[in-house]
């Protein structure tokens, strides 16, 4: 079984749990239809956006020669053989997501950044699960290392020992962060404001758990000592201080 996939729906279903904790008992008005509604939207964002992400920022000169390999789980060359879809970004899932609530607010006529707000405390408990599965997967391992609690990990080519890496990002990118938006989602930000604190604080975790990381083995380091995961979490963190600054301007936060 590919955990993953698997804690991908549990990681919706938990997401859409406290979303309904939240309109049910604070200040949003929005029906569980409609929320509802917006998950069919947001998982086919997330699932495009993470694929077609991972074909852009992490592999993009094989696919260029095996585009088919985007989309299609089997082996031309070696009689239909099937391999599967392999490579999910997370950068590439968020702006999916994004550009599918913006299209999907638009359409309903809802406030974006409300909206937004309304998600972004709930959504980094998801990422707990994710992370898990990636563990139990054994992939995404970490860097070598000599701590004791250091693993082994079946699929390392090399067979040393290494960071859990995907516990530290289940623990810092999940629980973390999860606790500290959802302590902060009942305090007046002017909206927005909650949604820019989630971007920039996903962003900064994530930056320093790549340094446990390992690369991936087709890119390396892209920009000087830093992965491309590191590279796009500052973009994410100067989009998320660029959000905060623009909704905190009274006109643009009402």
């Amino acid at each position: 079984m590919r955990y993953y996939g698997l804690m991908y729906l549990v990681a919706f279903f938990f997401t859409y749990i406290l979303v309904l904790y939240r309109i049910r008992n604070e200040n949003y008005e929005y029906s569980k239809k409609t929320i509802q509604d917006y998950l069919a939207w947001a998982i086919a964002g997330l699932i495009v956006g993470a694929r077609f992400g991972y074909v852009l920022f992490y592999n993009l000169e094989y696919y260029m020669n095996h585009p088919l390999q985007i989309i299609f789980p089997f082996d031309l060359t070696n009689g239909l053989r099937y391999v599967g879809i392999s490579g999910m970004s997370y950068h590439g899932g968020a702006i999916g997501v994004i550009l599918a609530s913006v299209i999907f607010c638009h359409k309903h006529r809802i406030n974006f950044w409300n909206f937004a707000d309304l998600f972004a405390a709930a959504i980094p408990l998801g990422y707990t699960f994710g992370r898990i599965g990636n563990f139990i997967n054994g992939e995404l391992y970490g860097r070598v290392t000599t701590v004791p609690w250091g693993m082994y990990f079946p699929l390392d080519p090399y067979h040393r020992l290494r960071h859990p890496s995907q516990l530290y990002e289940a623990l810092f990118e999940g629980i973390f962060l999860f606790a500290v938006l959802w302590i902060l989602r009942k305090k007046r930000w002017l909206d927005g404001f909650l949604f820019s604190l989630y971007l920039i604080g996903y962003g900064i975790v994530r930056f320093f758990i790549e340094f446990f990381r390992e690369t991936d083995p087709q890119l390396g380091c892209v920009l000087w000592f830093l992965s491309m995961g590191q590279v796009l979490c500052v973009i994410m963190v100067l989009c998320g201080v660029g959000i905060m600054i623009a909704v905190s301007r009274p006109e643009t936060g009402r």
